[in-house]
């Protein structure tokens, strides 16, 4: 079946880097574009960054663009999501959502997501 295995989490002072991994299976990862969204409790799910099906397309929310970074390695059916100069408002749970290529790229809404990961907690200190 489909799983997608979030990792890479854990708590790190404002200003710290981390790096959260996803890994998929039970689909084909080179036919899917692939995010991260993140949730912070009592707030809605929030996308963070989306990556297409073959790692050429990138796009970014305001919010993070020029501090976190996404990436693929599709030969490890891998997604990654490198967090640079971490404030504590980028405190949430992130995780990994794909879907289809064939619906084109740039999809930001969560309900255009068919899979999910259960996700991994950041939490950033001031």
């Amino acid at each position: 079946q489909v799983q997608l295995v979030e990792s890479g989490g854990g708590l790190v002072q404002a200003g710290g880097s981390l790096r959260l991994s996803c890994a998929a299976s039970g689909f084909t990862f080179k036919w899917y574009n692939m995010a991260w969204f993140r949730q912070a409790p009592g707030r809605e799910r929030e996308f963070v960054a989306a990556i297409s099906a073959s790692g050429n397309r990138t796009v970014y929310a305001d919010s993070v663009k020029g501090r976190f970074g996404i990436s693929r390695d599709n030969a490890k059916n891998t997604v990654y999501l490198r967090m640079n100069s971490l404030k504590p408002e980028d405190t949430a749970r992130y995780s990994c959502a794909a879907y289809a290529m064939a619906r084109g790229f740039g999809a930001t809404a969560p309900g255009d997501y068919g899979y999910w990961g259960q996700g991994t907690q950041v939490s950033v200190s001031s």
